[in-house]
């Protein structure tokens, strides 16, 4: 039904030849989810118009594109998707649009990909084998998705190559102080086991820095409601492993998170995911590195 409704606003919108441009002379840029937009904006500062298609605070899962959503699509100069299941809509939109003039960056092409895991202890979700799509949570997969972005923007200007480069490498160099701030925390910790009440999108970053999980549900999971014996998992291995923190994504509803803590007298702390934010930190302009930063400090409890 989502595909049928994607094809007829796109031919709408070929008929109505929604195809200006923005009135200045600023080159546009389209990101879906945030990680994107926030890497794309380091490199490129004010000198693109960028676009966020995921309004803050919203639910990135079930996100249904607008006419109004495929129209800075189509005008985008740069389009940044990071692909998989959750953005199987990208396609349907692009086949029906010409991308002749646009320069698209498939975010999963340029990591190593990982399938996501049917955990122990974990609802079980009957359906196909699947690539994890939350490439961005490893600070190692973030630097190599700013160098693809900056490859591009510098194709589209190359006047201002000099400056992008600068904020790139300022950026890169943000990105490698975390991810040594992580391995040093990892390598002095005594446990090196994790675990949510909640979704887990973060393989790439326990694969990263070689820790181990629990969690509720897989991280592109739809649903909400653990099982009793699910719940009852994660509480026995909190106790049995005396794990001092259980985590929560952004926007939970923090529900298992806070019984699991109420049955063992664990913390509950947020473990922020950054595929998007709330509409008080997008006006705030809190970057990938703050909220990064904020991770790291509650990995550190969770790991002591």
């Amino acid at each position: 039904m989502k595909k049928i409704k994607i094809l007829l606003l796109a031919f709408i919108f070929i008929l109505v030849g929604c195809t200006s441009n923005p009135t200045n002379d600023k080159f546009t840029i389209t990101s879906t989810y945030f990680p994107g937009y926030d890497f794309a904006r380091a490199i490129i500062g004010d000198n693109a118009n960028i676009t966020m298609l995921i309004k803050p605070g919203s639910e990135v899962h079930s996100f249904d594109p607008s006419p109004r959503d495929i129209i800075n699509i189509q005008n985008s100069d740069i389009f940044i998707y990071v692909g998989g299941e959750s953005e199987s809509w990208v396609d349907d939109i692009l086949s029906t649009l010409d991308t002749s003039k646009m320069t698209i960056i498939r975010l999963m092409d340029y990591v190593d990909l990982s399938y996501e895991e049917q955990k122990e202890g974990m609802e079980i979700e009957s359906k196909e084998e699947e690539y994890d799509e939350h490439i961005w949570t490893s600070p190692k997969n973030a630097i190599k998705l700013v160098n693809a972005i900056y490859e591009a923007i510098i194709k589209k200007d190359e006047t201002n190559k000099e400056t992008y480069l600068n904020n790139k490498n300022k950026y890169i160099n943000e990105l490698e102080l975390l991810d040594r701030e992580i391995e040093d925390i990892v390598s002095n910790s005594k446990r090196k086991v994790l675990v949510f009440g909640d979704r887990f999108p973060f393989k790439y970053f326990t694969d990263s820095y070689n820790l181990d999980y629990y969690a509720a549900f897989p991280g592109c999971s739809s649903e909400t409601e653990p099982s009793a014996k699910t719940i009852s998992f994660l509480i026995n291995k909190v106790k049995i492993e005396q794990i001092p923190v259980v985590f929560y994504l952004e926007m939970s509803n923090k529900k298992v998170a806070n019984i699991i803590a109420e049955e063992t007298n664990a913390k509950p702390l947020i473990f922020h995911s950054i595929h998007n934010v709330t509409k008080d930190e997008f006006e705030k302009e809190y970057t990938y590195i703050d909220l990064m930063k904020k991770n790291i400090d509650n990995l550190s409890e969770a790991l002591k």
